[in-house]
């Protein structure tokens, strides 16, 4: 795996009901900009699991793409690619019901559907699957973003910018629709620390307004905060918006993992937290939630 183009474990909180201008400060916090280039081939991985709209905090939301796209054009990157693997349907379908091709054609970026071909193939240290074939735009990519919304799962315990990221790029013509014929669910913390140590993150988007609690990652609740979580470590950006949610690491098993092997780093103690402090954040999503903010942060 090719390393982050920002190696430090920097993340950046921000607020903002506009949820476009709160992505921006925190990309700026981020200096994004200063790290792609000309040559970049910028992939965003966008969370396009189901044909719900951006409000059940199902899928991202659409003013949001474009408010990224139309960030990282600021760039001149060489090409700027939208890439989605449904696996709750078609996901050209997933576009047109969303509108998100609306977005595609307003900005003009182009459009690549990671449950279509031609596939490349990687082995995965993983006992079933032992493989899986992925888009050969993984081997075009120069810059990969994973913009996705928070969520509890049930299966996953959370799910943010690594979750969406693993589970996007295996095809739905090798894996079935949703994605469980060859045993992905079995085990699927394990597969996704493992996608995690093939397919390198250089910029995680994690949307927490709306962000789903109770039953995710489908039928929950969408709980608006104005949050966003953004990282250059998308270990370290996800272990943020577990704790937005009341976990630690620990309670997460691929992001523990993740940050025992070295991937990236799970203790928030090791991260620049930017922005809006990470105890305000977590007294903040609680109040949108639960309407309460009377919890004690440990320490």
């Amino acid at each position: 795996m090719r390393s982050r183009r920002i190696p430090e474990p920097r993340v950046a909180i921000t607020k903002n009901a506009d949820e476009p201008k709160a992505v921006a400060e925190a990309l700026d916090l981020l200096g994004i900009k200063a790290a792609l280039n000309m040559r970049d081939a910028v992939v965003i991985t966008a969370n396009w699991v189901s044909a719900k709209q951006p409000e059940t905090a199902d899928v991202v939301g659409n003013v949001t793409l474009k408010g990224i796209i139309e960030y990282i054009k600021q760039a001149e990157p060489k090409r700027i690619v939208v890439a989605a693997g449904s696996g709750g349907g078609d996901t050209r379908d997933v576009m047109k019901t969303v509108g998100y091709d609306k977005i595609i054609r307003e900005t003009g970026a182009c459009f690549v559907d990671l449950n279509e071909g031609p596939f490349t193939e990687i082995g995965l240290n993983h006992a079933k699957p032992s493989s899986t074939k992925l888009n050969r735009l993984i081997d075009e990519m120069t810059f990969h973003i994973s913009f996705t919304q928070l969520k509890i799962h049930e299966e996953a315990t959370m799910s943010a910018s690594v979750k969406n990221m693993a589970l996007s790029w295996p095809p739905t013509a090798q894996h079935g629709a949703p994605k469980k014929d060859t045993g992905i669910h079995e085990s699927l913390q394990a597969f996704i620390a493992e996608m995690a140590r093939h397919i390198p993150i250089d910029l995680s988007i994690v949307s927490a307004s709306p962000a789903m609690i109770h039953t995710g990652p489908h039928n929950g609740i969408a709980v608006h905060s104005d949050i966003v979580v953004c990282g250059t470590d998308p270990v370290a950006a996800d272990t943020v918006g577990a704790r937005l949610l009341g976990f630690k690491p620990q309670a997460v098993q691929y992001l523990y993992a993740l940050g025992n092997d070295g991937i990236g780093v799970s203790d928030t103690a090791e991260m620049s937290i930017l922005g809006m402090p990470l105890k305000d954040a977590e007294e903040s999503f609680c109040q949108s939630a639960y309407k309460t903010n009377g919890f004690i942060v440990d320490k």
